[in-house]
């Protein structure tokens, strides 16, 4: 399979922000920002066992919403700020869709959308 026609995804992450970058025709084009997801984190909670169990959950639900967005992942490139990136990538790993996927990551800051498409289309040159 060609670097050409593998359906390649970048996301940029941090615990609350997620821009999913990927090719306008799924293995071919241009890279385009695909969508943005949100993670508000939990509630504030009276007890901290239960906000720590909220978390859990609402990151776990996060990974799932960007994930839905990137059908059959050939490769990804995952970056941000953070540890977030790593526990995305154990969660894909550790998902029976995405499971042979080729994953990277890497550290970054917060960039505007075209600079974020931009890193992704050199990165995957």
């Amino acid at each position: 399979m060609s670097q050409k026609n593998k359906k390649q995804f970048g996301v940029w992450m941090d615990t609350h922000n997620a821009t999913i970058i990927g090719r306008e025709d799924v293995d071919t084009g241009e890279f385009v920002v695909l969508d943005h997801v949100t993670n508000n984190g939990p509630d504030k909670n009276t007890s901290e066992n239960a906000e720590n169990n909220q978390e859990i959950t609402l990151t776990q639900k996060f990974f799932k919403e960007i994930a839905m967005k990137m059908p059959n992942i050939d490769q990804i490139h995952i970056t941000g700020t953070g540890q977030i990136q790593e526990q995305f990538m154990k969660f894909l790993a550790d998902t029976a869709q995405y499971k042979n996927v080729e994953s990277s990551d890497s550290t970054s800051t917060k960039m505007s959308d075209d600079d974020t498409v931009a890193c992704f289309e050199e990165y995957f040159k």
